[in-house]
């Protein structure tokens, strides 16, 4: 018997939540309208819920009440669609929260500087729902961050309105499980883990996400819960850390490491194949495991693997730049003053997201060494970061004008055989051009 079934109600707050979800009279919120936020309030909104989506962001309230996403996996029409029912609406205004039944926080948590977390995001919505919370409300944290912060910073910070969690108020953690651009699995489709500060939070939870998630999976406590994301994230960074070491080393002794992968990759157990790349990017898999790290340093633990996984993903732009210099130097031309374009800005294919991605430092790298720099990106028509301003260019146009093109992001639109036509020389970080062989490609 799970959790969420073992517990019953008999405090009336809970009773009467628990009414209000199944018959869809709960009004729900959702603050911070990202990536993770705007879709789970459509979600609901689908699932027959009046939504009120919170943001700080002035622009990004305009923007969806008129019925514009600036969220790729939302699109205009889905948005509109529950702004025409009446069941979503944006707002600035946290008062709004008075009136609601269930709150999630969808708020970002990056790392400082110095690698520990930066909690003033989560901090500053605690306060806003703690100004105005009530008793009977549901109040859930998907804001992926260290172990313990349910507990530890949250709880104490909403009972000091003298609600207590379980009794008055229900809290849970509940890590987001996003995968922008997967076009296979998506919010309602991603099964749900849920954990609560008491058993009642927990089954609260779990009913709430019941209701517009197809899986919810319930654990014992909030710590858990956020223990559950750590452990996705740092599998996955970890790997991808251990095949750019792989690369590393078959590139010293002259093998190519996407052949050793894809032999390996057939073994039909004991062998999951993961692939070297530019570098990490995007807000999870670069920054979550670190979380873990500060967190475990308090508790007089060294986490070695997420620290040397971190050195050898963030050395990997570093190594594409050697590569390109080499690759140059091969054919009588110096990095200094040559012509590099990149293609692909964004940290992962088909998608528009530029947060932590690789390609950013590559661009720094190449320019620091005298390079010449410009990129494509279908879906980044323009960067402005960390003082720079280009626009994206026509890819085989700027490819014939170039010394090198290096792939960074292989997204799935750009025209892979004309560019080998139009390009003199590519350095191919992601096996995009696989199966092709030219003496024109070097490849990672």
């Amino acid at each position: 018997m799970s959790i969420a079934q073992s517990v019953t109600f008999t405090r009336p707050h809970a009773a009467q939540l628990e009414n209000k979800i199944r018959t869809r009279s709960a009004r729900v919120g959702v603050m911070g309208l990202g990536y993770v936020g705007l879709p789970l309030a459509l979600e609901f909104a689908r699932a027959g819920f009046v939504v009120h989506g919170i943001d700080v962001a002035e622009s990004k309230v305009d923007r969806l009440n008129a019925g514009d996403s600036y969220v790729q996996d939302v699109t205009d029409d889905a948005l509109r669609a529950q702004i025409e029912s009446g069941r979503f609406r944006a707002t600035g205004n946290f008062s709004v929260i008075r009136d609601l039944d269930t709150i999630n926080i969808c708020v970002p948590t990056p790392l400082r500087k110095t690698k520990d977390p930066d909690m003033s995001y989560i901090v500053a919505a605690a306060e806003q729902i703690a100004r105005y919370a009530h008793p009977g409300m549901l109040i859930i944290l998907e804001s992926t961050t260290y172990p313990g912060t349910t507990k530890e910073l949250l709880q104490p910070m909403l009972e000091k309105t003298g609600l207590a969690a379980g009794r008055d108020l229900f809290l849970c953690f509940s890590p987001e499980r996003v995968d922008p651009g997967n076009p296979q699995f998506h919010t309602a489709n991603i099964a749900k883990v849920v954990g609560g500060i008491t058993p009642s939070c927990t089954r609260l939870g779990a009913i709430f996400y019941g209701a517009a998630i197809e899986n919810v999976v319930a654990v014992s406590s909030t710590t858990v819960a956020e223990m559950v994301k750590l452990l996705e994230n740092t599998f996955r960074m970890i790997n991808i850390g251990l095949a750019n070491e792989m690369a590393l080393m078959c590139d010293r002794i002259g093998v190519d490491v996407w052949e050793v992968i894809d032999a390996a990759a057939t073994k039909p157990f004991g062998f999951m194949p993961f692939y070297p790349g530019p570098g990490l990017g995007g807000h999870c898999i670069p920054i979550d495991p670190f979380y873990l790290s500060w967190k475990t340093r308090q508790a007089g633990i060294e986490a070695r693997f997420i620290e040397l996984a971190g050195y050898i993903n963030g050395y990997m732009p570093h190594f594409v730049v050697e590569r390109v210099q080499n690759a140059l130097n091969d054919r009588g031309k110096a990095l200094k003053g040559a012509r590099v374009h990149l293609a692909g800005i964004a940290y992962k294919r088909n998608i528009d997201d530029i947060r932590e991605s690789p390609a950013l430092d590559i661009l720094h790298l190449l320019a620091k060494r005298g390079a010449q720099v410009d990129y494509s990106d279908p879906f980044v028509p323009e960067l402005r970061v960390d003082g720079l301003n280009l626009r994206s260019s026509e890819l085989l146009f700027s490819a014939a004008r170039a010394d090198c093109v290096v792939i960074v992001t292989d997204h799935a639109a750009f025209p892979y055989a004309e560019l080998l036509e139009h390009a003199s020389l590519i350095f191919d970080t992601r096996n995009a051009m696989r199966g092709i062989r030219s003496e024109k490609i070097v490849r990672l």
